[in-house]
């Protein structure tokens, strides 16, 4: 069995945003100072379960269940504390894990909806557990927050497809890119280019949907607390908008946004912030209900 860490080791990493969140830690500043030490804090604690799903190159899905099943049972452990004290559901947090568990085998998504799915468990689910922080208890705002998590994990997918096929893990839906292989995405030919152009402009348009529906929802939270959310969302948008300026093309390198990128996208992400309700008026429909979602 893989040695790894145990839950008792688990301590709140201050600088863990800063280090491995860049885009979120910018985006922090415009947070009032509470909400973001407890965002930081939730960070951490998903950071901690990240660092563990990928500490080995083996299958560490019984340590990783291991390490939930320690957390929900004891409630003098900091994980356990900090949910039960910021009002977040725990469950939540079990949903973020059965993602984390399907990292741990080859990854191959056969469909649209299984993408989906697994977009809410890394990253919607970190959507729901912000809504206490933020201070909103509004049933009407989890589905928005939902979709904003899935929207960004779809940017990551998008920007990480190369790196991501290193690590034998493919996360195209089957149903998008037909015969295309793992094997391809890591040495691409010239046949098989326009096609993974394609799956990728189909990726991150389903993206901007979900990113619609995020912005839509922004009414739901405090309004000290939507600035910040905004400017986070908007500089990961900012990776695909970056990937469209590129009309899509496959790179070997990780997308990613300067600081001076980053402070245009800030600058000029103020202005819509005030014509939100405008600009995002509609939801649309494009998911199944998940189960935390309604608690």
């Amino acid at each position: 069995m893989v040695s790894v860490k145990s839950v008792s080791d688990y301590q709140y990493d201050i600088n863990s945003l800063k280090k491995h969140g860049k885009s979120f830690y910018w985006a922090s500043f415009f947070l009032p100072q509470k909400n973001k030490q407890i965002a930081s804090e939730l960070y951490s604690i998903c950071r901690y379960f990240d660092d563990l799903a990928d500490s080995s190159s083996q299958d560490l899905s019984y340590e990783i269940k291991t390490e939930y099943q320690n957390i929900i049972s004891n409630e003098v452990n900091e994980i356990n504390k900090f949910f039960k004290k910021n009002n977040i559901k725990i469950s939540i947090l079990g949903d973020l894990v059965n993602g984390l568990l399907k990292d741990q085998v080859k990854v191959r998504i056969n469909t649209e909806a299984e993408l989906i799915e697994y977009a809410y468990e890394v990253a919607g689910t970190v959507g729901l557990m912000m809504l206490p922080i933020i201070l909103t208890d509004s049933p009407d705002a989890r589905k928005h927050a939902i979709d904003l998590g899935i929207a960004m994990q779809l940017t990551n997918i998008a920007r990480d497809i190369y790196e991501d096929a290193k690590m034998d893990r493919l996360y195209l839906p089957k149903q998008w890119i037909g015969d295309i292989s793992i094997e391809n995405l890591r040495n691409v030919d010239k046949i098989n280019l326009n096609k993974i152009k394609i799956v990728l402009e189909k990726l991150i348009l389903l993206s901007d949907i979900f990113y619609k529906n995020g912005f839509s929802g922004l009414r739901y939270i405090p309004f000290k607390t939507r600035l910040g959310i905004f400017i986070s969302a908007q500089i990961y948008k900012g990776i695909g908008e970056k990937i469209k300026k590129r009309h899509y093309e496959y790179n070997f390198k990780r997308t990613y946004l300067n600081n001076f990128e980053k402070l245009w996208i800030t600058l000029t992400s103020i202005p819509k912030f005030f014509l939100i309700k405008y600009i995002y008026k509609n939801y649309t429909p494009v998911r199944d209900t998940f189960r935390n979602e309604n608690l």
